[in-house]
C-alpha cells in the first residue's frame, strides 16, 4: 500500500499529476482544488495517498493532507460513492466544508458537488454525521506540502516552499479543543459538532474560548 508520494511534478492533466520519483512516475488522481493549487512541472511536491486496487485496476488518489484522506476514505465508505464522486464533493467543499456541511447535516451543499444527486448527499450525511466530530478534531492535519522532496537522480532531499502563514491552524485547534470541551461536559459528539461548525461559518476567527461560549449559546435550550 502506498500512502504517500514525494517528488518532481512532470505534468500536470485535468483530473491527475504524474509525479516523478527517482525516475519511476507516479499517477496520481487528484480534485480539481487540488491540482489548481499544486506547483508546475518541475517543482517539488508531496501528497498523501489512498490506493484503490481491483481485479482490472490500480489507481491511487493524492490529498495535500491527512484530514483530506481521511474524508475521502469515509465518503467512499457510503453506498454510491466512489472514488470520483468522493473527489468532487473535496473540491467543491474541501476538507473544513465537507465537515461543517456533515456535521450541520446540510445535505444541500453536498449536492452541490457535480454529479452528487439528492439521494447520495442525504445517504452522505446520515451515514456520516457522527463521525464528523472525530474528524474536525484532527485539524489541519500535517500537510504534505511542506514536508521534504526526494528529488530525482540525487539523494539530497530538498524543502518545498513553505506555505504562506495563516490562521488556520490556530483555527483548527481550536476547533478540535472546543468539541473535546463540549463533549467532556455531556453534549452528544453530533450536537457538539453542529455548533462548532455554526458558530465557525459566521465567525471563522474564533479563538478556543471564544468558540467554546458561542457554541454553548446555541446549545443552549430555546424559550
Amino acid at each position: 500500500m502506498i500512502g504517500k508520494i514525494s517528488g518532481i511534478v512532470d505534468y500536470k492533466a485535468l483530473d491527475h499529476v504524474l509525479i516523478d520519483v527517482r525516475g519511476i512516475g507516479y499517477i496520481v488522481h487528484c480534485s480539481d482544488r487540488v491540482l489548481a493549487g499544486m506547483p508546475g512541472p518541475g517543482q517539488p511536491v508531496a501528497l498523501y495517498t489512498d490506493m484503490l486496487v481491483r481485479e482490472d485496476l490500480q489507481q491511487l488518489f493524492g490529498f495535500p493532507t491527512l484530514v483530506e484522506k481521511e474524508w475521502h476514505r469515509l465518503l467512499t465508505s457510503v453506498q454510491g460513492v466512489g472514488a470520483k464522486a468522493s473527489l468532487a464533493i473535496l473540491g467543491a467543499l474541501g476538507p473544513d466544508g465537507v465537515s461543517r456541511a456533515i456535521a450541520l447535516g446540510d445535505w444541500n451543499a453536498v449536492k452541490a458537488a457535480k454529479g452528487v444527486g439528492p439521494k447520495i448527499a442525504q445517504r452522505v450525511v446520515s451515514e456520516l454525521k457522527d463521525k464528523a466530530p472525530t474528524v474536525m478534531a484532527m485539524g489541519s492535519g500535517p500537510t504534505a506540502l511542506a514536508d521534504a522532496v526526494v528529488e530525482p537522480d540525487t539523494t539530497v532531499a530538498r524543502p518545498a516552499p513553505k506555505p504562506a502563514a495563516s490562521s488556520a491552524p490556530a483555527t483548527n485547534n481550536a476547533q478540535g479543543d472546543a468539541l473535546s470541551a463540549l463533549t467532556n461536559l455531556g453534549y452528544q459528539p453530533g450536537e457538539a459538532a453542529s455548533a462548532v461548525a455554526t458558530a465557525l461559518g459566521e465567525q471563522p476567527d474564533l479563538d478556543t474560548s471564544a468558540l467554546i461560549r458561542t457554541a454553548l449559546r446555541l446549545l443552549a435550550p430555546k424559550d
